[in-house]
């Protein structure tokens, strides 16, 4: 399979691209020339386009992009709009008919690629698909799969609950631990960090809500994906490295307070479309009090940041 995939295009002429990858950096050049080298040129025998927008980086990132990857298409943000917005900025300006969304600290394999491709080409029910994500010590980024949260997820998560019986329904609900990582079904979203879809179905669900700056964008769309009709699938037969926050590790405190605000504004979207005020004042006190928990629980074991959905 990796022959086909990964062939020279010579030959292929002007064809459109298969797939456009796009990532979006942060201060990312320590991490995003692993990424970018990771990337097929080809796939199917048909280019791979790739698309790195960056988000007003201040360690010259773009310049190293613009300097040893030529062929990527590399643009400036004009400030740093967020994760959903900039994905959105490079899908304007991409021609691919799949879109892969990439986090710069993910290392991807053409085997996968090309594995996740297919499932899209051949199985029209499929809205979003991934890959099972590894992380750099061999252990599996749950993030990768995960229910569409409810309270009690939270509850279980934030108490350590789901840590203590990862394979207990009741107690794994949103990492869906107690379901086998080597096989394929369909959840409720799959992490940012690798979202490969149709940019057709993109363009139809309305792209990323431009109102989440940073977490919780992905929930929402894949729920969005879900409530037209399509799976969103994660697929463990095949895997890809994910670093983990190297970008948001920059910014500690900042990044988990946008944890929390990204995952309130999931709720308050989806669980409170009258805007009830009464429901607000529930979710802005439930947050802040997982803040709270998390936070003292984050202090006493050292952890540096807290941990919400």
């Amino acid at each position: 399979m990796s022959d086909q995939l990964t062939s020279p295009a010579a030959g292929s002429g002007a064809a459109p691209a298969i797939l456009t990858i796009i990532t979006v950096t942060y201060n990312s050049r320590g991490e995003v020339g692993p990424c970018l080298e990771s990337l097929p040129r080809e796939l199917f025998g048909r280019p791979v386009e790739a698309i790195v927008v960056d988000n007003a980086s201040m360690d010259g990132t773009l310049e190293f992009i613009h300097a040893k990857y030529p062929h990527v298409a590399a643009y400036p943000a004009g400030g740093n709009l967020g994760f959903g917005t900039a994905n959105n900025f490079g899908v304007r300006r991409s021609s691919g008919e799949y879109v892969l969304f990439l986090n710069p600290d993910a290392r991807v394999n053409a085997e996968a690629l090309g594995h996740c491709l297919r499932r899209l080409q051949d199985e029209a029910d499929i809205g979003i698909i991934s890959p099972k994500l590894v992380l750099a010590n061999g252990e599996m980024d749950l993030a990768c799969r995960r229910a569409v949260p409810t309270v009690w997820d939270g509850v279980t998560r934030s108490t350590g609950l789901s840590r203590l019986f990862p394979n207990v329904k009741w107690c794994a609900g949103y990492n869906l631990t107690y379901l086998p990582d080597e096989e394929t079904y369909p959840v409720g979203a799959v992490n940012g960090a690798f979202m490969m879809m149709r940019s057709s179905l993109f363009k139809r669900i309305g792209a990323f809500d431009e109102r989440f700056f940073m977490y919780g964008e992905d929930l929402d769309l894949c729920l969005r994906c879900s409530k037209e009709g399509f799976k969103v699938v994660y697929d463990g037969r095949y895997s890809v490295i994910h670093l983990k926050g190297s970008s948001s590790r920059k910014v500690y405190r900042k990044m988990s307070k946008a944890l929390f605000t990204g995952t309130k504004q999931f709720y308050l979207k989806h669980f409170n479309p009258h805007n009830s005020l009464i429901v607000r004042w529930k979710y802005d006190a439930l947050f802040w009090l997982w803040s709270v928990f998390s936070s003292t629980v984050g202090a006493i074991k050292g952890h540096k940041a807290a941990r919400p959905l």
